[in-house]
Formats: structure tokens, C-alpha cells, sequence
């Protein structure tokens, strides 16, 4: 997940039939439109997603804002800004909230040193393309422009669905060699105890993780291991599972995502979902989760 030049943002949104760029460089960008806004927040930059399999209804969007020396802004809000086109008024509003992506004391941080991620909630209820604008809240003037496309349905498992019974590795089906399925160093043994497949049939609660702690390393890539390790602990002794599963096969990213990620036809990385006693998926979280994020889904979804 790069950060877009402004001007190779801007192309790329006109190709995609986000706006006129080449018109709006002419005329101006029409008053009140998210163009004019974003030119008028001060420093106009690109946000880096943390998130992009959308579908139809509420939408959880993370994201950051980096500003042009580089560096990430952190400020607790941002104001929220969604359009259909550069040239278009914005037709919805909303507060981004700034979330910490590993637990309390942690050294851990994503690729690039982002500590903290923007997380807004929305929704949106007809498929197509649309502009975001993220203005961070208090001190220097700053707006973030990025897209997000919207489709009838999410390529991941969708809320509400039933979860695939993936026989997934754990300490048992490994001999004991941890370092065949983590890449967390030390091993959570903890987080390996249980299948998918296992506490699938056993009708017990489960939040899995899909995620390498090792191989992560995109500037919205957080700890997410970490952060479902943390989460683990509050919950402990309340019959939730809670299980890990790496990404690539043989943990090497050369060659490409294993079968249990394709079984879950997963199309980025991390994921972490929620699955009740049911065996359907109750809540998922693509990208960066807070600790706090996480812990208020599982008390109110799995307890």
C-alpha cells in the first residue's frame, strides 16, 4: 500500500471516472466540490488505505494521513468527507477516530513506523467509485484524498456467513515444530491449540486471525497478532478460542498465500473474523484493529 503523488492521484481517479482533473487544472475545481475542498485544506496529500474490500452497507474504512515530509499525522479526529467524483459535492460526513495498532506498551509498529490508523464508519448503499477526504482535526491544515470502490459483495467471507472449516495447523499437527506455522517470535502456543475445523464442530466461539507477524510490511500493516494476544488475555476463561493462522505458503511470501487463505478467499492480509457457537461469521476486521476495536466486538458478538 504506497502513498499516491498528488498528481498521480489525481490521473488516476480521472482514469477511473472519478473526476476531470485535466478540466478541473482549467477551470478550477467547482465551489463546494470535493475537489475545492481538498485543494483548500491546506496541504493536500494522498491517504494510504488500510482497508479495500468494500461492500454494499456499513463500511469500516481505515486509513492514514502522511504528510509530505513523510511523516504520519496523528491527531485523535479527522473530519470525513465521501463523494462520487472530484467535481461532485460530498454527500456524506462523518469522524475518523485515530486508533492505536498494537496493545498498550508494545514496541510494535507497521511498516514505516505508523503506531496509530484512522478508522471511519459509514454507510454506503449503492456499488460504484467514490472519493474520500480526510481533514485531521486541530493544528496545521491538512487533507487527505483517496478512493474506495464499493461492490454488491465483499470478495472475503461476509458477515452473517458461514465460516469455512478450514482444517488449520496447529501445535498437534505440527509434531511440535512451531516455527512450521508462526512466525511470531516467541510462538503463542495459546494461539495454535485449536483448528478452525476443530472448533467448528465443537459449536464453540472462535476469533481467527489471518496474519504473519514476521512478513508484514506495509505502512498500514499493523501487529495484529499482538493485538488478538492481548484481546485473548481479557477474555480468558469466557470459552472463546482464539487461533492464528499464517498467510504464505511455508511462511514465504515468494510463494504466494496458502490453502487456508484461499479457502477463505481472502483477498489482502491481515484478517481477523469473529464466529459464534452458530458457526457463522459474526464481525470481521480487515487491515489494522485497536485492541479496544477488537475486545468491544467480541464482548458484544461472542459473549
Amino acid at each position: 500500500m504506497r502513498r499516491h503523488p498528488v498528481a498521480g492521484l489525481l490521473l488516476a481517479l480521472a482514469l477511473a471516472g472519478c473526476g476531470s482533473a485535466r478540466r478541473s487544472a482549467a477551470s478550477g475545481p467547482a465551489p463546494g466540490s470535493l475537489e475545492a475542498l481538498w485543494r483548500g485544506s491546506g496541504e493536500s496529500v494522498g491517504l494510504v488505505n488500510g482497508t479495500s474490500d468494500y461492500a454494499v452497507g456499513p463500511l469500516r474504512a481505515s486509513f492514514v494521513v502522511v504528510a509530505r515530509d513523510a511523516r504520519s499525522v496523528n491527531r485523535p479526529h479527522a473530519r470525513v468527507l465521501v463523494a462520487r467524483s472530484l467535481r461532485a459535492k460530498p454527500f456524506l460526513e462523518t469522524v475518523a477516530r485515530l486508533e492505536p495498532i498494537a496493545p498498550p506498551g508494545s514496541p510494535s509498529a507497521a511498516g514505516g513506523g505508523v503506531t496509530r490508523i484512522y478508522v471511519a464508519r459509514f454507510r454506503v448503499d449503492r456499488p460504484g467509485r467514490y472519493l474520500i477526504l480526510a481533514q485531521p482535526i486541530g493544528g496545521k491544515r491538512i487533507g487527505g484524498l483517496g478512493y474506495l470502490v464499493v461492490k454488491r459483495r465483499t470478495a472475503s467471507p461476509a458477515t452473517g456467513a458461514r465460516a469455512f472449516p478450514s482444517r488449520t495447523p496447529t501445535v498437534a499437527s505440527a509434531g511440535g515444530n512451531l516455527a512450521r506455522i508462526t512466525t511470531a517470535t516467541p510462538p503463542d502456543r495459546d494461539l495454535l491449540r485449536y483448528s478452525v475445523a476443530g472448533s467448528l464442530a465443537a459449536h464453540r466461539p472462535f476469533v481467527v486471525v489471518f496474519a504473519t507477524p514476521k512478513l508484514c510490511t506495509s505502512r498500514a500493516c499493523g501487529p495484529v497478532v499482538e493485538v488478538v494476544q492481548a484481546v485473548a488475555r481479557r477474555f480468558r476463561g469466557r470459552g472463546i478460542r482464539f487461533i492464528h493462522v499464517e498467510i504464505y505458503e511455508k511462511n514465504n511470501p515468494n510463494l504466494g498465500y496458502n490453502r487456508w487463505v484461499r479457502e477463505w478467499h481472502l483477498p489482502t492480509e491481515p484478517w481477523v473474523f469473529l464466529v459464534g457457537g452458530d458457526g457463522r461469521i459474526k464481525a470481521k476486521f480487515e487491515g489494522s484493529v485497536s485492541v479496544a476495536e477488537l475486545s468491544a466486538a467480541v464482548g458484544s458478538r461472542l459473549t
